[in-house]
């Protein structure tokens, strides 16, 4: 059973769902004092991910309520403990899914705190201490410091937040899969949403041949003249898709149950790989690369008290690409 620790002495205004009506509202709670391994943060931006709408609506069953979403966060550190070194008062930073891990499994070892069998998330998660994570949905931010990741300066924070969770789910398997060092080979992103138009970036950014697959013709305008897209297939269309029959290397799926028939994998020396996420070392080496190409998400800003039409417009998949919540006000600059 989780449990409020005695340390938990700061008062924090938020956005919780008190139950699974799908609603948002204004919550009160407590956050822990800063201690020697953390850094408090200032929250600036809190992208929407649609993992977060499953978690308010209990989809999967396993909310703990009050829920305070949010694994998409950016902003300033206010405050540093006695142990931290790599980071200062005034760094720009970012917070995404881990909250924290074993620290001592050969995953974590590895840098790859995502496969940890102990691994608890940002919000609707248990942290060491007992007590229920809670999220990006709120004014401030305790985390320690093995899961926060520096922000380059040529980044603005808002358009950057998405990357910390929905970049790095496409970065890590096309790291994974050598398509950093691959320039010409070519690259099938299936589906045109928060994942897919980061997938389409970066792809360009390495030199990839990137083919858009969907079942909107009407996406392939944006696909091609927003996003550099350099084909265009509509996946109901079986004339297009027969006609590029083994044109691509690699193609990222959606989240759809898949099909999978062994004798086109085998004879077509095909492999179907998954991953999560990706480890905060990894997440740093991806935040850098984004400042070294300019990459961020298409962002929709919106208020503190739009979060529930966003979320509603979410769940018709009316954004593009990504809704990110002005956390400390509309008035606030675009650091």
């Amino acid at each position: 059973m989780a449990k409020n620790p005695p340390n938990h002495m700061q008062t924090v205004s938020g956005w919780a769902a008190m139950d699974s009506s799908g609603k948002i509202t204004p919550f009160v709670f407590k956050r822990r004092e800063n201690g020697v391994d953390d850094v408090s943060i200032k929250i600036m931006y809190c992208g929407i991910c649609h993992t977060d709408l499953h978690h308010i609506k209990n989809a999967w069953g396993i909310t703990m309520y009050p829920l305070v979403p949010g694994h998409e966060i950016t902003g300033i550190i206010t405050k540093v403990g006695e142990n931290v070194s790599n980071f200062k008062v005034g760094d720009r930073v970012g917070v995404g899914c881990i909250a924290a891990s074993c620290l001592d499994c050969d995953f974590c070892k590895d840098s790859q705190e995502n496969y940890c069998d102990k691994l608890q998330f940002t919000y609707n998660s248990i942290f060491w201490d007992g007590s229920i994570t809670y999220g990006g949905y709120s004014r401030m931010l305790v985390a320690d410091k093995r899961y926060v990741i520096h922000i380059p300066d040529s980044l603005p924070l808002d358009s950057a937040a998405p990357l910390l969770c929905a970049g790095i789910t496409v970065f890590s398997p096309m790291k994974q899969h050598n398509m950093l060092q691959t320039a010409g080979k070519r690259l099938g992103v299936v589906g045109l949403g928060g994942l897919g138009h980061i997938a389409v970036k970066f792809g360009k950014a390495f030199g990839l041949h990137v083919t858009v697959i969907s079942t909107s013709p009407s996406k392939e305008r944006e696909a091609r003249e927003r996003l550099g897209a350099d084909d265009f297939i509509v996946s109901t269309n079986s004339k297009q898709m027969k006609g590029a029959m083994r044109s691509l290397d690699f193609v990222g799926a959606p989240d759809q149950p898949l099909d999978l028939p062994a004798f086109p994998l085998i004879f077509g020396k095909r492999v179907i790989t998954g991953s999560i996420i990706g480890g905060i070392k990894e997440t740093q080496e991806m935040m850098d690369l984004c400042g070294k190409h300019n990459i961020t998400c298409d962002i929709e800003i919106v208020k503190t008290d739009s979060i529930n039409e966003a979320l509603d417009r979410l769940e018709k998949n009316d954004v593009r690409y990504r809704f990110v919540i002005d956390i400390a006000g509309s008035l606030s600059p675009r650091m």
